[in-house]
């Protein structure tokens, strides 16, 4: 049985690590191969605010291209994915993703998906939003996009930072039929 290919985008906005998290847990997913493209601005954050570098974070990943490389395979229609993550998710790649402006193989990548009918999860980082956060986050809706915060949540008595990246990831996981064990649900 061919291996569910998919995408993760970690774009330029704070909480790389979470992108990490995600390829961590999907690593773990043996009918998932990853495809990995990180960002010029996500390797700063990396430098600037992780304990793991954009290597560590390639290292999970089964194949990672150069956000440069518009000619990368998952720059076209015809090489088919199950989808794609942007995790983080920044504004101007945000942006970019519903204005279809392809400067770069992370945005031309969820283009694709988008148009080729395949799910694109984003998961926008910024606070506080302001209206064109807010225009942008609803176009992206609009055009199909699925919009998850890295919302904080107090039902399943999550106690650390880890504890919140781990139910973000486990809803990320949920919009592609993986379960995650670290993710605790709301039981009622």
């Amino acid at each position: 049985m061919p291996k569910r290919k998919i995408i993760v985008g970690i774009s330029g906005a704070t909480g790389a690590q979470m992108g990490y998290r995600l390829l961590q847990a999907l690593r773990d997913v043996p009918d998932v191969e990853t495809h990995l493209i990180i960002s010029d601005g996500a390797r700063v954050i990396f430098d600037r605010e992780c304990d793991v570098t954009a290597a560590d974070a390639e290292a999970l990943a089964d194949v990672v291209y150069d956000n440069h490389d518009l000619a990368a395979a998952i720059s076209s229609g015809s090489y088919v994915t199950d989808g794609m993550i942007v995790c983080p998710c920044s504004m101007k790649s945000l942006s970019g993703m519903v204005n279809a402006y392809d400067d770069d193989l992370l945005v031309r990548a969820a283009d694709v998906c988008r148009k080729e009918g395949r799910r694109v999860v984003l998961v926008p980082r910024e606070v506080p939003l302001n209206q064109a956060h807010l225009r942008n986050m609803l176009q992206a809706a609009q055009d199909g996009y699925v919009i998850l915060p890295p919302m904080l949540t107090f039902y399943n008595g999550c106690e650390t930072t880890m504890d919140q990246v781990d139910h973000i990831v486990g809803k990320i996981l949920m919009q592609f039929g993986i379960t995650y064990d670290r993710f605790r649900p709301w039981e009622g």
